[in-house]
């Protein structure tokens, strides 16, 4: 499959943010408070140089792998590089330097081993703490209620900076993610008035319901396939 050029993956950028205004403005919300993380995964380092070339400087990878590759290959200007799949804790010492921000950590051992492979760096790793809502078999994060304490304990690891909250809405209907998603936000406003933090962040929403995410307070929509397309693997 070949890669979309930089004139269409442009075209559907354009479209893409006034569908984030809309969604921002029927929110109440200043479109310039959520940021669009290109997903790159799946897509040769071509789609990497376009996303940058157009003005998005933020960088999804799922497999640490390929991110190597990319981020060696990529001779281009200033990019922050966003881990958003599943990270095994045998993965953590390339991960915790090859990434600038994590959006899947889901529990202490991993969080204390990115910590760890930090040391020295000279600013922290940032991480999102991804919370597991939707009760389908086999995905990964924190539960609700080990979230608190997960949360807890990555505040006592200098090496990493929490950002927020992060989660993947189950497929199907709207109503699905509408309700994962206010869930999630919900926990993040509990967490505050809990533990006195600021959690700004809440990357939630794909290509299929980053409206939805936008309209329960989204900071970070990850977004690959409304932009390159497929590519080599499918992706959201």
């Amino acid at each position: 499959m070949s890669e979309p050029s930089a004139a269409e993956v442009a075209e559907r950028l354009e479209k893409v943010r006034d569908r984030v205004r809309r969604a921002a403005a029927a929110a109440g919300r200043d479109p310039a408070g959520i940021r669009l993380l290109a997903v790159t995964k799946g897509h040769s380092v071509d789609a990497v140089a376009t996303a940058a070339s157009l003005g998005l400087r933020d960088i999804g990878e799922s497999r640490v792998q390929e991110a190597q590759g990319k981020r060696s290959a990529f001779a281009g200007g200033d990019v922050t590089w966003h881990m958003i799949g599943h990270l095994q804790r045998n993965k953590a010492r390339a991960a915790a330097t090859l990434f600038d921000v994590v959006h899947s950590v889901d529990g202490i051992a991993l969080a204390a081993a990115l910590a760890r492979h930090r040391t020295g760096a000279p600013t922290p790793l940032r991480v999102f703490v991804e919370v597991e809502l939707t009760g389908i078999a086999g995905r990964t994060g924190a539960t609700p209620d080990e979230t608190p304490a997960l949360l807890d304990e990555l505040c006592a690891l200098a090496e990493l900076e929490v950002a927020g909250l992060m989660t993947i809405a189950p497929p199907g209907a709207p109503e699905l993610a509408d309700d994962c998603f206010a869930r999630l936000r919900d926990l993040r406003d509990a967490l505050r008035d809990r533990q006195g933090m600021t959690l700004d962040g809440l990357s939630m929403g794909m290509s299929d319901d980053f409206e939805i995410a936008i309209a329960h307070g989204a900071t970070v929509i990850r977004l690959g396939r409304v932009l390159f397309g497929n590519g080599l693997v499918a992706g959201r």
